[in-house]
């Protein structure tokens, strides 16, 4: 039963949508800040079209440094941790020369052994 759980923690795409989601709300917060920010420095007339609350770039920076340390205590808390179990449970195959590649170059030295020594 728990080696269940585990196959299904690691090897679906849990982890990557938990860390999208994350990081996607996160920046979502700098993208309006950032909105709110720039509508506030319209002139007058142009921005009580877009919103009417007092923003300042204070709140566009706070949000863009929140948004930096959420990504590198999601990479170095639940990625990387991630990354190293993933590869300890169920690691990934030796890199070799694929099948086509080989099947090629059989053709190719078939080919030269059948030509004409000159």
């Amino acid at each position: 039963m728990l080696s269940g759980f585990k196959n299904f923690l690691l090897r679906g795409n849990l982890v990557d949508l938990a860390v999208a989601v994350i990081i996607g709300t996160a920046f979502g917060a700098v993208v309006a800040t950032f909105t709110n920010w720039l509508t506030a420095q319209l002139p007058e007339s142009a921005s009580e079209y877009f919103t009417n609350e007092p923003n300042t770039f204070g709140a566009f920076l706070n949000a863009v440094i929140s948004f930096v340390i959420l990504a590198a205590v999601v990479y170095f808390f639940v990625v990387m941790p991630y990354t190293k179990a993933k590869e300890r449970y169920f690691p990934s195959a030796p890199a070799g020369t694929p099948e086509d590649i080989k099947l090629l170059q059989e053709i190719r030295d078939l080919i030269a052994a059948q030509r004409p020594q000159a």
